[in-house]
């Protein structure tokens, strides 16, 4: 069996090098790849979309290994709090319980917050608000299916201008096609763009 000294260290280093690379796609998303590259940047043939997906996750595993920690560690958390029995004891279980709801309620706030429109317009009068266009949501999370929802542009027409096999299925991960055969998400873009050129020209 691991001893748990082991397991302490092999937490803190999943969690330090969590910490290392959540950092590291941070820096990318807010400097490299700031708030309007859309399409125009890529790095690793990924754009800020796609490295927005990548941080997301990296956060995700930096909390769970948190939450862990703070599970093998919980009696002594809870030594620590109570501290020895006295009159206060009571008193500083129930601080630490209002502080510990207070940063939660603070960090829910803005996901049970309802959206609001800036109001903030571009040189031509469009709303802009740091909305990027359809196409430019487009990105490897998403699939043909979810893609022809967002822009309309048939999956079918998507497939035939990128030369896939006319048996692919709808539902698979634009991410996964993209390293089987061989496009890029740029490409996928201006297909998207070319259909809807030739739309509006019809």
């Amino acid at each position: 069996m691991m001893k748990s000294s082991q397991k302490n260290f092999i937490i803190d280093i999943i969690a330090f090098v969590s910490f290392v690379f959540l950092v590291s796609t941070g820096v990318i998303l807010y400097y490299i790849l700031p708030p309007g590259s859309g399409r125009q940047r890529t790095i690793w043939q990924m754009d800020r979309h796609e490295w927005g997906d990548i941080h997301f996750c990296i956060a995700l595993v930096f909390l769970a290994i948190l939450a862990l920690h703070l599970f093998m560690h919980w009696r002594w958390i809870r030594s620590l709090t109570k501290g020895k029995k006295r009159e206060s004891s009571g008193y500083r279980v129930g601080l630490g319980l209002v502080g510990f709801i207070a940063v939660l309620a603070i960090a829910l706030a803005p996901l049970l917050s309802p959206l609001e429109n800036s109001g903030k317009t571009d040189i031509e009068g469009h709303e802009n608000s740091e909305h990027e266009s359809d196409i430019e949501k487009i990105g490897g999370s998403m699939t043909l299916q979810e893609i022809e929802q967002l822009t309309g542009v048939p999956a079918e027409y998507i497939i035939q201008k990128l030369q896939l096999p006319k048996y692919i299925p709808n539902e698979e991960k634009l991410g996964w096609l993209r390293k089987e055969y061989d496009f890029t998400i740029e490409e996928v873009r201006l297909v998207v763009e070319g259909y809807n050129d030739n739309s509006g020209n019809n």
